[in-house]
């Protein structure tokens, strides 16, 4: 009897983060079945330890057990290391040239004609992006996630947050710019 109230709980807190968790799993291992399998055992791992989860701040704690999961789960399966110079990514001049972001057309049809095109081309700039830069975006921009959250789901301070965001930001607008450039 002591276990049903246990996993009521967990279930209240954990369940509603489900589509986070498999949309930054599938960001960071970048296909759909393993994904679905990082994320299963991330929830077998949270269960696991819920017992000494006492914040009140679950999506941030499961975030963070998906991530360590995916970047555990990585490693045994791609031989994947996370540390990347973010000098050699962006030196200076580049990061300036690409500070405008490529907008959309907000004129009529044309808009409409080319949103899928424009989702397809956002998901392959993403896909482009390291991965910590991808992880930083991901948790911002598609997981609405505060600065704080973000850097508690990383483990990394606030500082390298903000730093990663910005990065990935001007890297994701250079992509974009490239791509339409070759369209």
């Amino acid at each position: 009897m002591a276990e049903k109230p246990h996993a009521q709980r967990f279930e209240e807190l954990a369940l509603p983060h489900l589509d986070a968790a498999y949309n930054l799993a599938r960001w960071l291992t970048r296909n759909d079945h393993d994904a679905q399998d990082v994320v299963q055992e991330a929830y077998l791992r949270a269960f696991k330890f819920f017992g000494g989860f006492h914040g009140d701040n679950a999506r941030s704690w499961l975030l963070a057990i998906v991530r360590n999961t995916c970047y555990t789960w990585l490693q045994q399966n791609r031989g994947f290391h996370a540390n990347v110079s973010l000098d050699e990514l962006l030196d200076a001049g580049e990061a300036d040239a690409v500070l405008a972001a490529v907008e959309l057309s907000e004129e009529g049809p044309e808009k409409l004609m080319r949103r899928e095109d424009d989702k397809a081309m956002l998901n392959r700039a993403l896909e482009r992006l390291p991965e910590e830069f991808r992880e930083a975006i991901v948790l911002k921009e598609l997981e609405d996630l505060s600065y704080r959250e973000i850097a508690a789901v990383t483990g990394v301070p606030l500082g390298t947050v903000m730093s990663r965001l910005s990065r990935a930001r001007k890297l994701l607008s250079k992509h974009l710019q490239e791509f339409v450039q070759e369209s």
